[in-house]
């Protein structure tokens, strides 16, 4: 089953798929957020996206930010949209994480932080862990 993993931010939301043995995840693409729920829901058709991990905006400890809503409201609305529930991953880091293995001008790269995000749920969750 393929995964569809998501980095939510107010301005972009960088998006990330599995293979089909969920083992691995690649970067996809980056979307403007107020066109993310449409595009997404073509990703899913096209791709046939049998789950989809959302990073967890929250900080360490659970406390939450400025997005921490926004992001809630849109998961909700993807899962009403797509008809798949939205897992939620841990995100802490994943955009410094991605930053590192970025080339010199591309360091803030949306899609490459999604796949961190799917990546790390994968090896916790993946078919294999069950």
């Amino acid at each position: 089953m393929k995964y569809l993993g998501i980095d939510y931010g107010s301005k972009r939301v960088g998006l990330a798929v599995s293979d089909e043995r969920a083992s691995i995840a690649f970067p996809l693409e980056v979307v403007v957020t107020h066109a993310a729920l449409s595009r997404i829901k073509e990703i899913v058709a096209e791709k046939r996206i049998g789950a989809i991990v959302m990073g967890d905006t929250r900080g360490s400890g659970g406390v939450g930010n400025e997005v921490t809503g926004e992001a809630e409201h849109f998961a909700d609305d993807l899962e009403r949209e797509v008809g798949l529930p939205v897992s939620r991953a841990v995100e802490l880091w994943s955009s410094i994480e991605a930053s590192r293995y970025a080339g010199k001008g591309n360091e803030h790269r949306d899609e490459s932080a999604a796949a961190i995000i799917l990546q790390r749920f994968l090896e916790m969750h993946g078919p294999e862990k069950k």
